[in-house]
């Protein structure tokens, strides 16, 4: 058994049980990959994938459990590498943060600025996607740290830790009747095409569940990932926009106007998601108090170690 068959073993999975893929990534070729993966099976005794002439159809049952034994030991091998930068190297390297299109537009930019001046030689790598998308790139090894508003409790193989608050926000064009509404509701509100979130994204769950408390169904005309793109089609006058209340500037956005909707729309949290087994270098623990300054590194080690779960927010 070697460490090549292990990390054979781990990409073929990452790419779907695809060899030929996984061989291009690994950058060899795809018969050496199906031997040195024959050969741990031979080693092992089981069968780690189940075949279909030459190609790989599934995870056997004991093939799931060494794939998770596989995973553990590449990470525990990064682990190995950070151990031994963090005492040569404590204040340099690279964070890596996989999030969505909001933190990382909005929120991100201020925090990683100031974290440079503490940290000049920490370099940063930002992946966006999905929620869960993000929380994959974690646990696959790809980033240190997911952050988003859903999807993180989704996966056991993540510690969640509570950042911050925030609300939805109504955004219209100067002159629009719910600019300057009293009282605004949500039945007005429903009155207006609306153009908000994509389902997976940004708090949408909670625009949902309001509007149906009500028992409304508002028509949406179009659905965005990117806040930016809402505020393009609310100033063609397409139709009325929900948004992260984080994402509307005064400044740029000076022809809108921003309606909290704090009273009508359940508030969000914001999470960072950090594998359970993790090992964070020094910057990483100081990274994450930057972002949210009630997560000191000691709360964060009993989070990970599964010491309780408040976290003062």
């Amino acid at each position: 058994m070697n460490l090549q068959q292990i990390r054979y073993v781990v990409e073929v999975v990452q790419h779907n049980l695809n060899v030929s893929e996984a061989a291009d990534a690994l950058f060899t070729s795809q018969p050496g990959v199906s031997k040195q993966i024959r050969a741990l099976e031979q080693e092992l005794g089981v069968d780690i994938f189940v075949r279909h002439g030459k190609r790989f159809t599934a995870l056997t049952e004991p093939g799931r459990q060494i794939v998770a034994i596989c995973e553990r030991m590449l990470r525990d091998m990064n682990h190995l590498h950070a151990v031994a930068e963090e005492f040569s190297r404590a204040d340099e390297g690279v964070l890596s943060i996989a999030t969505t299109h909001t933190q990382a537009r909005y929120v991100l930019p201020t925090v990683i600025r100031n974290f440079r001046e503490r940290f000049p030689k920490v370099r940063f790598s930002l992946h966006q996607g999905s929620p869960r998308q993000v929380c994959e790139m974690v646990i696959a090894g790809e980033a240190d740290l997911a952050i988003a508003t859903e999807g993180i409790s989704d996966f056991p193989e993540l510690v969640e830790l509570p950042c911050y608050q925030w609300t939805h926000a109504l955004v219209v064009p100067k002159g629009h009747e719910l600019a300057t509404l009293e009282p605004l509701t949500l039945e007005a509100i429903a009155r207006h095409p609306v153009i908000t979130y994509d389902g997976a994204f940004t708090g949408r769950n909670h625009i949902n569940k309001a509007f149906l408390g009500r028992a409304l169904r508002p028509e949406v005309i179009l659905t965005a990932l990117d806040s930016d793109v809402i505020k393009t089609y609310v100033r063609m006058g397409l139709g009325v926009g929900i948004l992260a209340k984080m994402a509307f500037d005064p400044a740029a956005d000076a022809d809108l106007v921003c309606r909290d909707l704090g009273h009508l729309i359940e508030s969000n949290t914001t999470r960072i998601g950090v594998l359970r087994d993790a090992y964070l270098r020094g910057f990483v623990f100081a990274f994450i108090e930057a972002f949210a300054p009630h997560l000191k590194r000691d709360v964060v080690e009993r989070a990970l170690r599964g010491d309780g779960e408040d976290y003062g927010l």
